[in-house]
């Protein structure tokens, strides 16, 4: 069985891939989503991440399609003890912003829509540095204490407001920051790396890294020339112009054909072995996307395979 990975100072034990909920009421319609979950869980994964705002983007749709659809997913398979899971705050069209008031109705709503009584890691989906730290960190604490809320974290937050933040809760005593949802991956490095992954690492967070595979570029798929049925292609296929992305390609190629596997696995086994990280977040819209995505708890580079990867994607 695979071993689960401590996510940062927490109690919560994880897969090593997050399975990402972003998909599901959007390009995964509900028997999709289902069929994904099983898959996922059978094959021993435990974390499923997701936001109050999926898939509010997508034609027709509000907001809280994704919790909405994993709620009913654990209601009917009776998993919701053997699952994590991970939302987020601040991009719903309906509790927009990280004021006290918003974080606690967002939090309300969530439950609702997933069908629980706790959420296991809540994040700050994106950080408004209007709000004051101390007023952010007391909301999310206080739904620590009424049980509503198992640990917290931020994604999409400078190095200095994590600081700020970091520094409030120590000297507050109230609920910490355990986990960090950075932008990285093989082509988008100083999106996490540096001041940022630097305090993580000192404050003992671990990193969740989002858009793990650029995008599905780094999925392979993406060539010259080559068609892509998905909505996301024009931003993953914008990597082909760059020297780096041609560079990653090649090495990615290369070290996929030595072990025999996809060349997603690999990209997202580099990333599970940075430090901090923990989990990278890849989704899947069907099950046959998924064995690429579940390979990285199996794969372990070489330090030259690795050193290669680092070295390609400077």
């Amino acid at each position: 069985m695979t071993s689960l990975r401590k996510l940062g100072s927490s109690d919560l034990e994880v897969f090593p891939l997050a399975l990402g909920g972003n998909v599901f009421g959007w390009t995964a319609d509900r028997d999709a989503t289902f069929a994904v979950l099983d898959a996922y869980t059978a094959a021993g994964g435990n974390f499923v991440d997701t936001a109050d705002s999926y898939s509010a983007f997508a034609e027709g749709n509000s907001g809280g399609e994704s919790e909405t659809l994993i709620g009913e997913w654990l209601a009917a398979r009776g998993r919701r003890d053997d699952v994590v899971i991970a939302t987020k705050v601040s991009q719903h069209p309906d509790f927009q912003g990280l004021t006290a008031g918003n974080i606690k109705a967002a939090a309300d709503a969530s439950l609702r829509r997933l069908g629980t009584d706790h959420i296991d890691l809540y994040y700050t989906h994106f950080d408004k540095p209007e709000v004051p730290v101390e007023e952010i960190i007391g909301a999310l604490d206080e739904l620590v204490r009424a049980g509503k809320v198992r640990h917290i974290a931020a994604s999409n937050i400078s190095a200095e407001r994590l600081a700020e933040s970091l520094a409030f809760s120590e000297r507050e005593g109230l609920a910490r920051y355990v986990a960090l949802q950075p932008q990285y991956n093989l082509v988008s490095r100083d999106t996490y790396e540096g001041e940022l992954s630097a305090l993580a690492e000192r404050a003992g967070l671990a990193a969740v890294p989002y858009f793990a595979l650029a995008a599905g570029f780094l999925t392979g798929k993406y060539r010259p020339g080559a068609q892509v049925d998905s909505p996301r292609a024009e931003g993953a296929a914008k990597h082909l112009e760059s020297e780096r992305g041609q560079r990653v390609l090649t090495a990615l190629d290369d070290i996929a054909r030595a072990h025999d596997v996809p060349v997603a696995t690999v990209a997202l086994a580099w990333l599970a072995g940075r430090p901090t990280v923990a989990a990278p977040i890849a989704s899947a819209r069907s099950v046959e996307q998924l064995p690429a995505l579940l390979g990285v708890a199996e794969l372990e580079l070489t330090e030259e395979e690795a050193g290669r990867l680092t070295e390609a994607s400077a």
